[in-house]
């Protein structure tokens, strides 16, 4: 028992200078886990991120998520203007993440957590996805499965002006 007591101190004694400083510290939580924020730089070339920052905006235009987790929710919209979310959920998802707003890698896995209700332009919930303001789709979680699906037409016509270098949601690396 005292060898395993010593062990443990000398571990833990260890741990106080493997530990990088501020790692205890609070980080600023994500909306979305399943993003991963990209900062944005001047020497990034147009042409080099052209065929990716194409594939992205591909990848924009259709939300399907399916979900894994904890909830109960329900929730519609025909753009942002006319939007209804009602519930709570904290889930894993897999599958094409929708509309960045941002450039963001969309990761096809990730967390999403969204709890409270909207109506409209009322908002008084908490985290949840970016909405882009022209999609249309509908979301629920019943028990531990639940399924997120959008369009966004406005992706659409960002992806033809991306053809000839001109980005109309700023989400281009």
């Amino acid at each position: 028992m005292k060898k395993v007591t010593f062990v443990t101190i000398i571990v833990l004694a260890a741990l106080i200078f493997v530990v990088p400083p501020g790692f205890a510290q609070e980080s600023t939580p994500k909306v979305d886990a399943g993003q991963t924020e990209v900062k944005a730089s001047g020497d990034k070339h147009p042409v080099l991120c052209y065929l990716p920052n194409r594939i992205f905006d591909m990848l924009d235009i259709v939300r399907l998520r399916l979900r894994v987790g904890p909830g109960l929710s329900v929730g519609a919209r025909v753009t942002k203007l006319t939007n209804i979310f009602v519930g709570a959920h904290s889930s894993m998802f897999v599958g094409v993440y929708g509309p960045r707003g941002e450039a963001l890698i969309p990761w096809p896995l990730g967390v999403e957590n969204h709890g409270g209700a909207d109506i409209s332009l009322v908002k008084a919930s908490v985290a949840g996805p970016y909405i882009a303001p022209l999609e249309t789709g509908f979301e629920f979680q019943l028990g531990i499965i639940g399924i997120s699906f959008g369009i966004c037409p406005y992706e659409m016509l960002d992806l033809v002006t991306g053809l000839f270098f001109i980005d109309l949601q700023k989400d281009d690396f």
